[in-house]
């Protein structure tokens, strides 16, 4: 765990709203020289706190309306097993989290698809590739909150 303090924090939490800003601006909301946000940025950089910059999409004006979680079982524990299933589901762009979990289930899988077919296809395109013992689907009616922001 790193130590932040309340510059570190105000940074990331701007950088969180808005990695695009420039410098400039940013010193003006935590109140700091664009040097020294940079030098922080690196710092945080290095310290792997940052561990990159990305441009958000909204999936639905990309054709991918569906949100699915995909609740998997497995009878197999042994860790080439594991690795068989983490090298397939790494290789599915329609999959964005996959989360090995504590009590019934095994593992959650979150993926986004333009419709039902297209879910039904990356479902094929999984158990052909790995042997799943159950799965089972959730799909997300509607969006509540969903954000890439965390607390600070």
């Amino acid at each position: 765990m790193v130590t932040l303090d309340d510059i570190d924090r105000r940074i990331l939490g701007e950088l969180q709203r808005d990695a695009t800003q420039s410098l400039e601006v940013l010193g003006q909301a935590v109140h700091l020289s664009r040097n020294g946000c940079w030098r922080r940025i690196r710092a945080l950089e290095g310290a792997g706190v940052i561990k990159g910059r990305v441009t958000l999409l909204d999936p639905v004006k990309l054709g991918l309306s569906l949100c699915v979680f995909m609740m998997i079982r497995t009878n197999a524990h042994a860790p080439d097993w594991l690795e068989q299933f983490s090298r397939a589901t790494r290789g599915m762009p329609e999959i964005i989290g996959v989360y090995r979990m504590t009590g019934d289930l095994d593992y959650l899988i979150r993926a986004r698809v333009a419709d039902m077919a297209d879910y039904d296809r990356l479902y094929q395109h999984l158990i052909r590739k790995v042997p799943i013992s159950d799965v089972s689907a959730s799909f997300v009616m509607e969006e509540i909150k969903e954000t890439t922001e965390l607390p600070l």
